[in-house]
This record gives structure tokens, sequence and C-alpha cells, in this order.
């Protein structure tokens, strides 16, 4: 297994084992996260904390799933992310797009206040 899944009452904090996200782990990523998104928690933390060095394509491919996640009214959230993975994924243009605290407990806070803001908004769509 290359990564360590973790589910919370609100959420799956998603954690990648391997020093490099490559495409064809953030593949397996989405797969997973495609996963939550079909069951009862639906939410995402991505815990990078152990990776060192990203591709452009998983970078491109991590901003992709996250734009999914949101245009299912789920969160998803990128946290831990090291200097390296962090200085690539700027040159690249994408870090403004992503969602990215610098700790996990953070990552929780956003998916909470997401959570209310979504059953706030429904509120007014009656």
């Amino acid at each position: 297994m290359n990564f360590k899944i973790d589910t919370k009452e609100k959420f799956t904090v998603i954690t990648p084992l391997a020093p490099e996200l490559s495409a064809n782990l953030t593949e397996e990523l989405a797969q997973i996260s495609v996963d939550c998104l079909q069951s009862d928690i639906k939410n995402v933390v991505v815990n990078l904390k152990n990776v060192d060095s990203i591709p452009e394509t998983a970078a491109t491919n991590l901003l992709t799933l996250q734009q999914s996640f949101y245009e299912n009214n789920n969160s998803f959230v990128i946290c831990e992310m090291r200097a390296t993975v962090q200085e690539t994924i700027e040159q690249l243009e994408l870090f403004e797009s992503m969602n990215v605290t610098p700790t996990e407990s953070e990552a929780w806070d956003i998916v909470q206040m997401e959570e209310i803001e979504r059953e706030l908004m429904n509120g007014f769509d009656e």
C-alpha cells in the first residue's frame, strides 16, 4: 500500500508514503478519493508530509482532483506540504489555486468550516 488512510468523522486523511508523488501515485490517489466520494464521508485531506518531490503531471492531477471535489460540494484540502514540493507547485503557477494548509489540524478546520458553509448555503436554496 502506497498510502496511509485514516477515516475521521467528517473526512478521510490520505497520506502518501512514498517520497515522490508520481503520476501513477496521483492516479491511485484519485481512485481512493473517488471511492471516498461514494462513501458517507466525502471530504478528503491529503497530507504530503512524506513527499519530497512532485512532477508536473502529478501536480496538475492533484489540482484537477481538488476541483472535482469542489464541483461535487465536497472538501479537498492539502496539508503539510514540504518546501520542495511547494516550490515546484509555485513554479507551475498552481499553488494559488490549491487549498493548502501548513498543518493537518488546520486542514480539519477548513473542512469543518466548509461543511458549515455548505449547510448554511443549502438553507438559502430552499
